[in-house]
């Protein structure tokens, strides 16, 4: 017999040879042909459903976009994809929504208090959830623990009911007539509380222990340990709650209608795109227009904070 080691041995079993693995070669197991294939076929099929969801999204919005800029003739009188046959531009259809009648537009105003009611209604809560995530995730009192579940649960309760209580709190008070966006500011505020001491307090029970008890050693105070510790860490589910809040608020018309009482000189975007299209439907082809108008500040915002928003929602996913 030789005293030399074949490459590749075969050892017989039961009347069978089997290959044993090369015990040089790679420990990683190498796809046959069929898993192969399989890999190949899920890869093309999800890209290829990703491509699909991608055009249902996107073919709907340049629907909008090139109607929103055709005569009003045309709209009336033909699909929006008869566009690319027969192109014909105009921005009255823009002029009229944003300084036109008052029956069929001058969004220019609305958008500004869009914009009132927004900025506030993101800044308050998240400020005030930021500081409480902090009182349940670090600080140690008695009842923490029971109260952070009672802030957890109401987030079932539904936005309606809320909606008399508040309304019966500021109807006729001094403080509305002071300042007639208080109310909205209030409601999206309360209404955004629970979630995002929900989630601000997920982020902050991730963070080494170690950070605050050196930064506490060093003779950081609880609010130096806020401002210099945490705040830095938290900035990317800090940005993701900030968009899903602005994207909500921006958005919103029930609250926006109801906190207002129908006051032109306060009420949201959104109230006045509803009533655009005229109590006999006249209008209709400016709703185009007006849409897009009031897509264009989420989409600044959102795309503004993307890095942080991809940022949040991957934080914690992995460890190490």
């Amino acid at each position: 017999m030789s005293g030399t080691t074949p490459a590749n041995p075969a050892v017989a079993v039961e009347g069978r040879s089997r290959t044993l693995p090369d015990p040089m070669g790679s420990a990683e197991p190498r796809l046959g042909g069929p898993a192969r294939a399989r890999q190949m076929l899920s890869s093309r099929v999800g890209s290829a459903v990703a491509i699909v969801i991608a055009l249902l999204w996107t073919v709907p919005i340049v629907g909008m976009l090139v109607s929103s800029v055709r005569p009003e003739g045309d709209i009336r009188t033909s699909g929006w994809w008869t566009f690319f046959a027969n192109p014909a531009f105009t921005t009255a259809n823009y002029q009229e929504v944003l300084f036109g009648r008052a029956s069929s537009g001058q969004l220019s105003t609305f958008f500004v208090n869009s914009l009132v009611i927004t900025v506030p209604g993101t800044l308050i809560p998240l400020v005030a959830a930021t500081m409480a995530a902090y009182a349940f995730s670090v600080l140690k009192w008695r009842g923490r623990d029971t109260v952070f579940v009672i802030v957890f649960a109401l987030q079932i309760v539904p936005l309606q009911m809320a909606l008399i209580p508040l309304l019966r709190i500021f109807a006729g008070s001094a403080a509305l007539e002071a300042f007639p966006y208080l109310a909205v500011w209030v409601a999206h505020a309360c209404f955004a509380m629970p979630l995002a001491t929900f989630l601000l307090h997920n982020f902050m029970a991730e963070v080494p222990r170690e950070l605050i008890e050196a930064a506490r050693v060093d003779g950081a105070g609880h609010v130096t340990v806020f401002l210099k510790v945490m705040l830095p860490l938290l900035v990317p589910a800090i940005a993701s709650f900030a968009i899903f809040q602005f994207l909500w608020v921006w958005n919103d018309l029930l609250v926006g209608l109801t906190f207002t009482g129908g006051n032109n000189a306060v009420q949201p975007l959104t109230a006045r795109l509803a009533e655009m299209a005229g109590s006999r439907g006249q209008d209709w082809h400016l709703l185009t227009s007006g849409a897009f108008v009031s897509i264009i500040v989420p989409l600044i915002v959102f795309l503004a904070l993307q890095k942080y928003f991809v940022r949040g929602l991957l934080a914690g996913s992995v460890k190490g």
